[in-house]
């Protein structure tokens, strides 16, 4: 099937699950941790933002728990 010039979009509706599927959230990270995103991103070509989402989405999916332990002083 061959890609026409020109599409018709007028009549098109909206996703109605588009502003279910990703949440928009403000998180402080460390530089080093936004660094190494960033890096991967550009060996990878998977924006940053998304590799963390993939990170992140992988531990829960896993139920990965974080070991650490407080060190009295």
């Amino acid at each position: 099937m061959k890609m026409r010039k020109e599409y018709d979009f007028s009549k098109a509706q909206k996703n109605p699950y588009a502003g279910k599927l990703k949440r928009q959230v403000t998180i402080r990270m460390d530089e080093g941790t936004i660094n190494y995103f960033k890096k991967l991103a550009e060996e990878t070509g998977i924006p940053y933002q998304t590799l963390i989402n993939l990170y992140l989405r992988e531990c829960a999916v896993s139920n990965k728990k974080l070991s650490m332990q407080w060190k009295s002083a």
